[in-house]
């Protein structure tokens, strides 16, 4: 079983996808995403006990050696206790461009309304929305709750244990972190907010991702039953 190496701590739209490609590339993957639960609904369950206090993170992350993005970056606290030995990656951007940024993304009334009306539901709200009192689209409240998980992260964590990264600085300092060679090619730079709208304004993709995780889950909780 591959231990998780890598903790990303830094919230989704904060360069997030790219990181993941990034530590892929550099031999700390696979690397966990919020894409991997749409991939692997079955594991939408597993995330709703972990939010309950019962986290089972050798099932969860069984084959991973890094993680990133949401729902992981909000358990940064007990991943760090449960994996001693893993860094801590705090990927960063302007706290501005970022509210703009996933409320045009993973936080627009298009997609929440997806994610409030599919198998996705307890989980993104209570591991998400909780997280900003369900004010998604208060610029003040969110730059401010963003701010102050940056400070959390920064305080708590060792500094030998923490880069704070943002994707604009390329590979020297994620690399020379993780002690290893930088690639010869570019650092990734993908998932920006055209990538995201042709994703999600694939026609049925939607209603796909919907049936695919309705199905997943029905099987899972009738096991768990």
């Amino acid at each position: 079983m591959t231990a998780i190496q890598i903790i990303g701590a830094g919230f989704g739209r904060t360069g997030t996808a790219s990181l993941k490609l990034a530590l892929e590339q550099l031999g700390f993957g696979p690397c966990y995403h919020m894409t991997e639960v749409f991939e692997h609904p079955e594991s939408i369950p597993l995330w709703v006990d972990a939010i309950n206090g019962n986290p089972d993170w050798d099932t969860i992350f069984n084959g991973y050696a890094s993680c990133v993005d949401f729902p992981a970056c909000t358990h940064w606290r007990t991943l760090m206790e449960f994996y001693p030995d893993a860094k801590v990656i705090l990927s960063m951007r302007d706290a501005g461009r970022w509210f703009d940024s996933v409320n045009e993304t993973i936080m627009s009334p298009k997609t929440v309304e997806f994610t409030l009306n599919s198998p996705l539901s307890e989980m993104i709200k209570r591991n998400i929305y909780d997280l900003f009192d369900g004010r998604i689209h208060e610029r003040e409240h969110m730059i401010e709750r963003f701010n102050t998980h940056v400070q959390q992260v920064k305080d708590t964590v060792p500094a030998e244990r923490l880069l704070v990264f943002e994707a604009k600085m390329g590979w020297e300092p994620i690399c020379k972190f993780l002690g290893v060679d930088a690639p010869d090619h570019p650092y990734p730079h993908v998932n920006t907010r055209e990538d995201f709208a042709k994703l999600f304004d694939t026609a049925g993709s939607h209603e796909e991702a919907h049936e695919r995780m309705q199905e997943a889950a029905k099987s899972v909780y009738k096991s768990k039953s």
